[in-house]
């Protein structure tokens, strides 16, 4: 059965690309596979890890390519992961248009990766791949997991029916990649055929899923000797973890200890670049001549790269933390155990690890939401995501909390300013999940709604890969800083200008800032936040922070003429003054706004490249001023009658 089948699901498609002549380009091999197989480390053992890191043009997805070892014409393209060339999600389209030859990148023969423990989601991508007709070479990856575990793969013999070098392999270690390398060095360099895309997507388009299967089923059925046996102890563990109780309560402590290690673990990295970005700036304010140029370099662009660079610590060890939990196999048990609590809101357990990074920042999150393969709820979940309180929040809430809030303890046991730093980011969690309830009901009032159920394959536990998480760490902080840093940092110098220009005239009694086009613009719109009880100064503060929130408490001590060496030492002269300016209810409006306030150019300039849509990027930044602003009303004007 599975010849026949494999007859009339196997013929092999002219496929005609756009691009060059395949005879005058360098050869190109496609790597393939199902996420978490060992795809990226198979690629380093290939490439020898210089991969080359950029977007497919049109797309925010990586694409990450690098020259073979053995063959320095020949390049490898690290395609995203997936389970079937049939997509939804933008990381697995690109897959399946870079296989067909419509990205401009037509492959010459394919590497596909299989995860030996669970060949049976692999091999119908296998099948699929199969009727492009391109010379293949498949890696059984993970060999020595499925062995310990008692499952015997036939690999000559699944060889033979796909027609095809099985090789079974152990990517994490250098001779595990060994036979691959030499397999994948027997290549034809050239297709011979040329390439139809649209030939190739009809022909990928008829397959029935039935058919596919069935063929699946067949070839499991002649090559796997014995089945898998899980261990006593991953059973147990995943009885504990999948538990809807005790689950729930391991998930809650590993989160606890997640946000414990980001904020401790990194203050004295933030505290160390901080100090370094200040003495910078004041070694290169002291060596300049003082002029417009001075200005700029120490207030501009040291203080612009200062504030972006400074949160990187905490994004860095939320994101190693993430990849740590993903490669051990229980960040996808966390998204099934959360998935029903989560469907109440209209999203799903794929939501949970996008809106666990906004806790760090909102533009990994946001970049990190292209993995869920819902249009609608990758929307909403990116519409969200700035709800949740990150990292760059904490410098405000500090100043207003130490302001107002008395440093006592509660109950014995609780610090009372803690507790209100609790609440603002429950909050904010629960804002969110109010925001994504409405949503679904605005959604299905209009009869879009098409609420999938969840369904994943649970990887085995299993010992995490290092190399490899070092590897996908250092590309995410890389990411971050192209595409947050230099967002904030160009953003950062024009408000500068704003607040540096035109400088204030002979005899001026106030601060500089009050006379510049920033002083201007909040006066200009103190009348619309009067209601909120916000002053000018509050209203000026609030410009330079449209760049990045935790400026404002900078901005703050510029406008009431704070002199100060450090952003500490501005944060502690600022607090009686407002404790004794500002008043309880004023400064609880300005924490609520704070909570909902779009203030993050960065974010909204992450949302419009992922969403590719002005309109989008317009209606999320609007409803998020209309939240922040009802807040802060609500608070302010309860709060003023009941104080």
């Amino acid at each position: 059965m599975a010849e026949t089948t494999s007859a009339s699901l196997h013929e092999a498609i002219p496929i005609q690309s756009a691009g060059q002549p395949s005879q005058t380009r360098a050869a190109t091999f496609a790597l393939l596979g199902a996420p978490n197989c060992g795809k990226t480390v198979l690629f380093n053992g290939l490439t020898g890890a210089h991969a080359k890191v950029a977007n497919y043009p049109g797309v925010t997805v990586d694409k990450r390519e690098g020259a073979f070892l053995d063959d320095a014409a020949v390049r490898i393209i690290d395609l995203p992961g997936t389970y079937s060339l049939r997509t939804t999600s933008p990381d697995e389209a690109v897959a399946k248009d870079v296989m067909v030859g419509k990205m401009g990148i037509p492959p010459d023969a394919i590497i596909a990766v299989a995860d030996a423990t669970n060949l049976r989601m692999t091999l119908r991508m296998i099948l699929e791949l199969k009727t492009l007709g391109l010379p293949m070479v498949v890696s059984l990856n993970l060999s020595d997991v499925a062995r310990k575990r008692g499952l015997n793969i036939d690999a000559a013999k699944l060889s033979e029916l796909l027609d095809a070098p099985v090789l079974e392999t152990v990517a994490v270690s250098a001779s595990g990649v060994q036979a691959v390398r030499e397999a994948v060095a027997k290549l034809p360099r050239k297709r011979s055929f040329p390439a139809t895309p649209a030939s190739a997507e009809r022909t990928l388009d008829a397959l029935e899923s039935d058919k596919l299967y069935q063929e699946v089923e067949s070839i499991l059925a002649q090559v796997v000797r014995t089945q898998m046996t899980l261990p006593a102890w991953h059973k147990k563990l995943d009885d504990i973890v999948l538990h809807p109780v005790w689950g729930m309560i391991m998930l809650l402590v590993i989160l606890f200890m997640v946000f414990q290690a980001v904020y401790t673990w990194a203050a004295p990295i933030m505290d160390a670049i901080e100090g370094g970005f200040t003495a910078l700036g004041e070694w290169v304010g002291a060596n300049m001549a003082p002029g417009i140029l001075n200005d700029l370099l120490v207030n501009g662009v040291i203080a612009g790269t200062g504030s972006v660079l400074v949160f990187l610590p905490q994004i860095t060890i939320l994101f190693a933390f993430i990849l740590l939990l993903e490669d051990s196999g229980y960040l996808p048990r966390a998204a099934f155990l959360l998935d029903n609590v989560m469907a109440k809101s209209g999203l799903s357990g794929r939501s949970f690890i996008p809106l666990l990074s906004s806790f760090a920042c909102a533009v990994p999150a946001v970049m990190s939401a292209r993995t869920i393969h819902d249009p609608r709820e990758r929307l909403v979940t990116i519409a969200v995501a700035p709800l949740l309180t990150c990292s760059a929040r904490l410098p405000v809430y500090a100043l207003i909390i130490a302001a107002v809030i008395p440093n006592r303890t509660v109950g014995g046991i609780f610090n009372l300013q803690g507790l209100t730093l609790f609440v603002l980011y429950i909050a904010g969690i629960l804002s969110a999940a109010l925001a994504a309830y409405i949503m679904k009901r605005l959604a299905r009032m209009k009869g879009n709604v098409q609420q999938f159920p969840l369904l994943m394959e649970l990887p085995t536990f299993r010992t995490p890969n290092f190399k490899h998480i070092m590897t996908s760490l250092w590309d995410r902080v890389k990411a971050f800083l192209k595409r947050a840093g230099t967002i904030i940092f160009a953003l950062t110098v024009i408000l500068w200008g704003l607040v540096s220009w035109p400088q204030p005239p002979a005899g001026a009694t106030g601060a500089a800032i009050d006379y510049s086009l920033a002083g201007m613009i909040g006066h200009a719109i103190q009348p619309l936040f009067a209601p909120l009880g916000f002053t000018w100064e509050m209203c000026i503060a609030m410009i330079p922070g449209i760049a990045a929130r935790e400026v404002v408490v900078a901005a703050l001590g510029t406008v009431y003429a704070v002199s100060a060496s450090s952003e500490d030492a501005v944060q502690n002269a600022l607090i009686p003054i407002v404790h004794n300016n500002w008043g309880l209810p004023t400064a609880f409006a300005f924490l609520a706004w704070y909570v909902y306030a779009p203030m993050c150019a960065a974010t909204l300039a992450v949302i419009k490249r992922e969403t590719k849509s002005a309109k989008d990027t317009f209606l999320i930044t609007g409803y998020l001023f209309v939240m922040a602003y009802l807040a802060a009303f609500a608070v302010y004007q309860i709060t003023s009658r009941i104080l």
